[in-house]
C-alpha cells in the first residue's frame, strides 16, 4: 500500500517518537511510504527558524533519513495545485492544504494526526 507521511509523521518515525505506536510504526515499516517535497521545504523552513532541532545539519538529516528508510520523494505537480484553488477552507495551512490535494490526486493514504485532514475526501490513518 502506499501511504503519504505528514511531516510530523514523518520527524516521529525517523526520530524514535513515542507517538508512534507499535502498530503505527509496522503500518510505515510495512508499506510503500512518500514524503512530499512540501513537506520537506516545511521542514527546511522551521530548520532554518531555529523551531527545529534535527541535531545534525539540515541537509545531512535529509541524507539520513529519506533513502535509508525506504521513503520516496513526491513531487509537487501542476494537478496537484488545481486541486488547492478548489479546496474547501477547513484546513488553512498551505503546506498542509497541499497534502490533501496530493493525497486526492494519487489516491493515496495519508498518515496524519491532524484531524482536519478528515474533512476532506481523503483516506486518513492514525492512532
Amino acid at each position: 500500500m502506499r501511504q503519504l507521511l505528514d511531516p510530523h509523521t514523518f520527524l516521529w518515525f525517523v526520530m524514535g517518537n513515542p507517538r508512534i505506536t507499535e502498530k503505527l510504526r509496522a503500518q510505515i515499516e510495512d508499506n510503500e511510504n512518500f514524503v512530499s517535497i512540501v513537506s520537506i521545504w516545511e521542514i527546511a523552513i522551521k530548520y532554518g527558524l531555529g523551531k527545529l532541532n534535527l541535531e545534525v545539519p539540515f541537509d545531512d538529516f535529509i541524507d539520513r533519513q529519506i533513502i535509508p528508510n525506504g521513503i520516496q520523494l513526491l513531487d509537487i505537480k501542476l494537478e496537484h495545485l488545481k486541486l488547492v484553488s478548489a479546496l474547501p477552507l477547513h484546513h488553512r495551512d498551505p503546506f498542509d492544504r497541499l497534502l490533501i490535494a496530493q493525497a486526492i490526486i494519487e489516491d493515496i493514504l495519508i498518515i496524519s494526526a491532524d484531524r482536519v485532514f478528515s474533512l476532506y475526501p481523503v483516506q486518513r490513518m492514525w492512532e
